[in-house]
């Protein structure tokens, strides 16, 4: 009984100990913080700069590999016909798809299937002048819909009797064309203005069509810039109406039906073509970009380290402006890990002061980018900021934060001389 009692007071005694030392390690802490207000003002704001970069960094990593899927969900199609290859930069020579509106009309006699529309895309030279033509994509429609977003004017529809002719006669008929906004500003192109569309730079003055909006719906799926066509028009300037060529037709479910299903059996009508669920063509797309999933995995690695390699070099500066003071705390008897843990409470405080500041400033900064972005290249919400972000730059700078400066306080509390006290 005695030896339990005993026990306990000596491990109550330690845990006063510890907690007297904790407290003093605080204590310490805080009184260095208030004894040098500008730097640890500048220490805070240093702090969250690397978040920034962190968290914006990230969000542009994030953005290079959703900004595609995004063109896909906002098609809002529930299923994908295409055939090898499935780039969505393909030539006009690499749509895979023949006989394109066929192919839709029995996809729409189907029960379990509402509607169907071929897509096709082209690379074409387009121009305000005929003699000084350049090269970009663009993308043939059977219509637009109020998902384009159109910054300017509007979109086109066409008639059926004019889809038909231009099929028959090879020759364009709605002759109208939305253009990514960054290509309207380059070329100093509105809605009501001319411009010249074709595949070839020789055609080109037999084919003008009339600006009647803008719009980047296309170009976020595509990672370029693209304008819309009518699809009859586009096929008619590419030579291509004969054979009907498209990269996609895609189509919706019926009401009631599971697209799922509705895939799996027009996969098994029409073997000679890949057919997949919104889902699945948004992962069949992924893998035909390799470059961009890399580049965006790239992205948000270098945001990690880079926010790392600052983080420890902006406390081992920190502990090394301290020498002095950790000399003199050495010189009064205390030990070394005492020394780590003053420096790592103010890491702490440190990291969460920066930490929040700087993911306050996230969202805005975020914003003023995209609206940048937009401007300059035409593609919305390039930088995302999801929860993971924001979780990412605040462990960076409370919880890294916190152990790189208990090693850097006890890399300087080893370093920590007496001859440091009149340095």
């Amino acid at each position: 009984m005695i030896r339990r009692v005993a026990a306990r007071l000596r491990a109550a005694i330690g845990l006063r100990r510890r907690g007297a030392r904790a407290s003093g390690v605080v204590g310490v802490a805080f009184a260095q913080i208030r004894r040098a207000p500008r730097r640890t003002v500048l220490a805070v704001f240093a702090v969250a700069l690397v978040v920034l970069s962190v968290t914006l960094l990230a969000s542009l990593g994030v953005g290079v590999v959703a900004i595609g899927e995004d063109g896909l969900e906002n098609a809002n199609r529930d299923i994908w016909l295409s055939s090898d290859p499935i780039d969505p930069a393909a030539s006009g020579t690499e749509n895979p798809i023949g006989g394109a509106h066929e192919v839709t009309a029995d996809l729409e006699a189907r029960e379990d299937v509402s509607s169907a529309s071929p897509i096709a895309m082209y690379e074409v030279y387009l121009g305000t002048d005929p003699e000084a033509l350049e090269r970009t994509s663009a993308v043939g429609v059977p219509q637009t819909h109020s998902g384009f977003d159109f910054q300017a004017g509007g979109g086109f529809e066409i008639e059926e009797e004019a889809a038909e002719e231009a099929m028959t006669e090879g020759e364009p008929t709605t002759e109208e064309v939305v253009l990514d906004p960054a290509t309207a500003d380059r070329l100093d192109a509105s809605p009501g203005d001319t411009v010249y569309i074709a595949t070839s730079r020789q055609s080109a003055p037999e084919y003008e069509f009339t600006v009647v909006g803008t719009s980047g719906y296309y170009s976020q799926y595509l990672g370029s810039e693209a304008s819309a066509v009518p699809l009859p028009d586009l096929l008619a300037v590419a030579g291509t109406s004969g054979t009907d060529r498209s990269t996609f037709v895609t189509a919706d479910a019926a009401p009631g039906e599971d697209p799922q299903a509705v895939a799996a059996d027009i996969d098994d009508a029409y073997p000679e073509y890949d057919v997949r669920a919104s889902d699945e063509q948004i992962g069949a797309m992924a893998e035909k970009r390799p470059l961009v999933l890399a580049s965006g995995l790239t992205l948000v690695g270098l945001a990690v380290v880079g926010g790392v390699v600052l983080t420890v070099n902006l406390f081992a500066l920190v502990a090394s402006q301290q020498r002095e003071e950790l000399a003199a705390l050495r010189a009064i008897g205390l030990s070394r890990w005492v020394l780590a843990g003053t420096i790592g409470a103010q890491g702490l405080v440190i990291g969460l002061l920066g930490g929040i500041v700087g993911l306050l400033a996230t969202p805005a900064l975020a914003t003023g980018l995209n609206r940048v972005v937009i401007e300059v290249i035409g593609f919305e919400r390039l930088l995302r900021t999801p929860l993971e972000v924001y979780v990412v730059g605040f462990v960076l700078a409370a919880l890294v934060g916190t152990i790189v400066a208990l090693v850097a306080g006890w890399r300087a509390g080893r370093y920590a001389r007496i001859e440091h006290l009149g340095a």
